[in-house]
């Protein structure tokens, strides 16, 4: 309210100066215009242009005067501040089978601790918030809203967490419920949902609704797509088909996680450009900003304009002829009216 007291009592001081300032101009408006006494026509606003600068000027330092000034802190956001990774993981005994990586050696959660240690180490994990919803032959939250890695890791590094399941076969729509129902009350386009699996049998129907929350969904394969491994016999390999048709319905994307990390234009992708707000966020203050540096520069630059381009008379020439020459023939023009007048 202050500043707009201050931008209205600007305004009125400004248009009666430039009043007062338009009727001293008036006596001078033959040397200043020549004979027309008048400027060009975008120069008549000049006036109306300075009022308006000199407002907007005065509004703009009274509010970034009573704002408080905006600390940069890497350490220390507000919790509205904070983006989403929601990271479903498959835990099931197949993904304990060691034939992912590219030597092949690895177990299939070591592999996908891998690409996981990759993305958070590509990404500013310092401005994320990270969940995990581990998924078996049902789904139960890990971790929620966590913003210390080391949780994270643990949770990755091998733990065994199907025992926390009864046997049975693997239900990733169980886990996507699960992830959507918490991150439901998160900020619109705030989250990044990764879902990690050697993929599973997918009904036609019935694939969860993601919320508004969720800005974008990477799947990411591990194990072996061709070979695999024996298990509760039956041959288990990655499902690559089955994950890519995941991300499809999902809208997401899939990345085949078993050779490769995720690469850097994915991560733009599914992170940095998840984030369109974060680019241009237009507040009270950022209002301000662009009126004081418009004002500022108006009040700059009108003076060196009204020179150069606010009137076609150029003092010193007149039709061609400087004005000595002009006024010579003036003042003989006038002495020959006289001698006319006295015959």
């Amino acid at each position: 309210m202050v500043a707009e007291l201050a931008a209205i009592a600007a305004l009125v001081v400004a248009l009666l100066t430039e009043f007062l300032h338009l009727r001293r101009c008036r006596r001078l408006a033959m040397l200043a215009y020549g004979p027309q006494r008048r400027p060009r026509a975008w120069a008549r606003a000049a006036p109306l242009m300075r009022a308006a600068a000199l407002t907007g000027l005065a509004w703009s330092l009274v509010t970034l005067m009573e704002m408080e000034p905006m600390v940069h802190r890497a350490d220390k956001l507000e919790d509205n501040e904070y983006r989403h990774v929601m990271l479903v993981l498959d835990v099931s005994p197949s993904m304990r089978l060691q034939d992912a990586g590219p030597s092949g050696s690895q177990s299939r959660m070591s592999r996908a601790a891998d690409v996981m240690f990759s993305f958070f180490q590509r990404v500013a994990v310092d401005q994320y918030k990270i969940s995990v919803v581990a998924v078996y032959n049902g789904a139960k939250p890990v971790v929620q809203e966590t913003t210390d890695i080391a949780v994270v890791n643990n949770i990755l590094n091998d733990l065994p967490m199907h025992y926390a399941f009864k046997s049975g076969k693997t239900n990733l729509f169980s886990g996507l419920e699960e992830a959507a129902r918490i991150a439901r009350p998160w900020q619109p386009e705030s989250t990044t949902l990764v879902l990690v699996s050697d993929g599973d049998t997918v009904p036609a129907r019935g694939m969860p609704r993601m919320p508004d929350s969720i800005s974008s969904v990477l799947v990411v394969g591990v194990g072996d797509p061709v070979t695999g491994k024996f298990i509760d016999g039956r041959q288990s390999r990655q499902d690559s088909s089955t994950l890519r048709q995941i991300a499809q319905r999902l809208g997401g994307a899939y990345h085949d996680g078993n050779l490769q990390h995720l690469s850097s234009k994915l991560l733009r992708q599914m992170v940095l450009g998840a984030s369109p707000g974060d680019l241009l966020v237009l507040t009270r203050r950022e209002y301000a900003l662009i009126l004081l540096a418009l004002s500022a520069g108006l009040l700059a630059f009108l003076p060196l304009m009204l020179h150069a381009w606010g009137t076609r008379w150029k003092p010193g020439r007149l039709g061609g002829h400087s004005a000595e020459e002009s006024y010579g023939s003036s003042a003989e023009s006038m002495h020959e009216q006289r001698a006319r007048k006295v015959m």
